[in-house]
């Protein structure tokens, strides 16, 4: 007997969808520090680059993946030949899943992964197994020892977000020399240019060298595109046509081509968003940890920490305390993190309000 309604396939039943709410302010100004987007927005060649040319929004976009690959592969030193773009980084882990799952195949990932992974396994009618973690780090054995027969796929999300920690490169080789040479290895490295260019030099070495390895990588963090969707993938010539077999044929649009050329090619605007960033992070760690909140150390844009209900507000009290005052970080119970708040970095004068407010919140008694 047929149902009495069309019903989606029993991957997908039980999925809910991958939609963070950003808030809104109930007086004033909102500051969002939830997302993990650029503090410093974006560089201003690209705006000039986006009001330059009158844009034509009727017109299907002209497409210019040989002239961002292009630019990609000058700042990074890399092949163009082996750059796909595409709409976000989560468009490249939905193709890799659609494109190398089977019904059934396992798909091997960190504990504390990004949600879009096990979301998009699953869609692919994938099984999704999850490798623990230690003291909030990837760790390398427990990957390796999660591996079997039917997995197909293992997403290494480094620095991996939501921690904030990372494996050196070592690490990613010795990962890699033990793995079945039929198992595909993602390299999400969304957070890589927060670190210095020879830990990405490193991985692009890797794929090149290799043809089970993928690289991809984001204009939504430091380059400050997220509205706009863009990514890039870096991989063998026979996977990027795979992939790009897939993908389809307007993926990027008008903007995002014109912006990313702009973004990519801006490297000082670049290295203040890394300053500003590095500045902030080594400020707040140890501000953090005085108000007595576990901090977990951080390789990336935001800073993930713990509150202990023993002594002090939990989670949930602090992200209300925060919503009341415009200020909206980014709780963890999602991920089986509870007791966590993630807070991504935000400019000067975002910064210097979040701080008096965690004041006011762990020391309610010393604040004026």
């Amino acid at each position: 007997m047929h149902p009495s309604k069309p019903q989606p396939k029993e991957s997908i039943r039980s999925l809910l969808s991958y939609r963070p709410s950003f808030g809104e302010a109930k007086q004033g100004r909102l500051i969002r520090l939830s997302a993990n987007e650029g503090a410093l927005g974006a560089s201003p060649r690209v705006y000039e680059a986006l009001q330059a040319e009158a844009l034509t929004p009727f017109r299907y976009p002209e497409v210019q993946d040989q002239k961002l690959n292009e630019a990609i592969a000058e700042r990074y030193g890399l092949e163009a030949s082996r750059i796909l773009s595409s709409n976000g980084s989560d468009e490249l882990i939905s193709l890799i899943t659609m494109a190398y799952l089977e019904p059934g195949d396992e798909v091997v990932m960190s504990q504390y992964a990004f949600l879009v992974i096990p979301q998009a396994t699953r869609i692919a009618g994938g099984t999704v197994v999850q490798a623990d973690d230690v003291d909030m780090v990837t760790n390398v054995d427990n990957l390796l020892a999660a591996v079997t027969p039917k997995t197909k796929i293992l997403f290494l999300v480094n620095p991996n977000n939501p921690t904030g920690t990372m494996i050196e490169m070592d690490e990613v080789r010795r990962l890699h020399a033990h793995l079945p040479s039929h198992v595909l290895l993602v390299l999400d490295w969304a957070y890589a240019e927060y670190l210095d260019q020879s830990f990405s030099d490193e991985a692009a070495r890797l794929v090149e060298a290799n043809d089970n390895v993928v690289m991809t990588r984001t204009f939504s963090k430091l380059h400050g595109l997220a509205g706009l969707r863009l990514g890039w993938a870096y991989c063998s010539p026979d996977l990027l046509t795979t992939l790009a077999s897939i993908r389809g044929p307007f993926s990027v649009n008008q903007a995002a081509f014109r912006a990313g050329i702009a973004a990519v090619q801006d490297r000082e605007f670049q290295e203040r968003s890394v300053a500003h960033n590095e500045k902030w992070i080594s400020a707040m760690v140890p501000f953090l940890e005085q108000l007595g909140l576990q901090v977990i150390p951080s390789s990336t844009n935001f800073i993930l920490f713990r509150f202990d209900e023993a002594t002090g507000p939990s989670a949930q009290q602090a992200s209300e305390f925060f919503a009341s005052e415009n200020i909206l970080l980014r709780t963890m119970a999602p991920y089986g993190l509870g007791d966590c708040l993630r807070m991504s970095i935000g400019t000067d004068e975002e910064m210097a309000v979040v701080k008096d407010a965690f004041i006011r919140l762990m020391q309610p008694s010393s604040a004026t």
